[in-house]
């Protein structure tokens, strides 16, 4: 038996598309703007996954885990934020059975199955808007924070498979995300972003639009304007798991495309089928 084949309790399916959103704030959750306006577009005109696969920057581990309880609690790792935000609770199911199929595919590690953690902000403020009635099951894996962006890149392709078997992955962070240096007085001001953040956006989306994966693994020799958008690189890394995903003749189609805050950017894009349209 061929170990990169998702085993037959799954279904086939046409290659299911793969989201990077960039989050934001966690009032995202409770709010509606042009960027939640735009997570409930893609819910209506994606393809409806039998499940989810969600890699968020706010599950950052030693080794790589992920969940496998059937029913994830909804974790408000946060603080100081108005108590509407604390009584949001996203019931989806999780899915053990994915989590067992997830720890067979993945060969670079041994992967842990997690019952501790649940769905994080990076997972369902994006998800509330994406599928609101939290029907899909979700499973979530861990980023393991002591391993190179290359690693993460080569672990993520082994997930290609569940593409093809119903499952839609979610990448969760922030392409550039540097907390230090938000003016909050102007974080609601949709399109701001200082000059750093925004020559390293552009050439983020330049890499990416010309496939060049390399240079954007190789973020730290990118020159100054990275090293400012990515002084750590948890909000990063999703992204590289998403780009790891692309197939050939595969198209990259950006959304919710702005900076906020001076230092924060909430681009989000969908790879999907060349030829595909909704």
């Amino acid at each position: 038996m061929n170990d990169n084949i998702v085993n037959n309790n799954f279904r086939n399916t046409e290659s299911m598309p793969v989201l990077f959103v960039g989050h934001g704030t966690p009032m995202n959750a409770i709010q509606e703007n042009e960027f939640t306006t735009g997570w409930q577009n893609i819910g209506k005109l994606v393809p409806k996954p039998d499940a989810i696969l969600c890699i968020s920057a706010h599950w950052v581990t030693r080794g790589t885990l992920v969940t496998a309880m059937e029913k994830p609690k909804t974790i408000h790792d946060f603080g100081g934020f108005p108590k509407e935000l604390y009584n949001i609770h996203y019931p989806a199911p999780g899915s053990p059975e994915l989590a067992d199929e997830i720890k067979r595919l993945i060969k670079k590690e041994i992967v842990g199955l997690d019952n501790d953690w649940g769905l994080d902000h990076g997972c369902w403020s994006v998800m509330k808007h994406i599928y609101p009635n939290a029907d899909i099951p979700i499973v979530q894996l861990s980023l393991d924070y002591f391993q190179e962006p290359q690693y993460h890149y080569e672990l993520a392709k082994e997930l290609l498979p569940l593409r093809k078997k119903g499952v839609m992955i979610v990448c969760s962070g922030n392409m550039v995300h540097n907390l230090r240096l938000v003016d909050w007085e102007r974080l609601e001001n949709t399109d701001y972003g200082y000059d750093w953040a925004i020559d390293a956006l552009e050439k983020m989306k330049r890499f990416i639009l010309t496939d060049n994966h390399k240079a954007l693994i190789d973020y730290k020799l990118q020159g100054n304007s990275f090293k400012l958008a990515i002084p750590t690189n948890e909000h990063y890394l999703p992204m590289i798991y998403a780009l790891a995903l692309k197939e050939e003749h595969e198209k990259v189609s950006f959304f919710n495309d702005k900076n906020v805050g001076g230092s924060l950017a909430m681009t989000s894009f969908i790879i999907e089928k060349s030829n595909q349209s909704y």
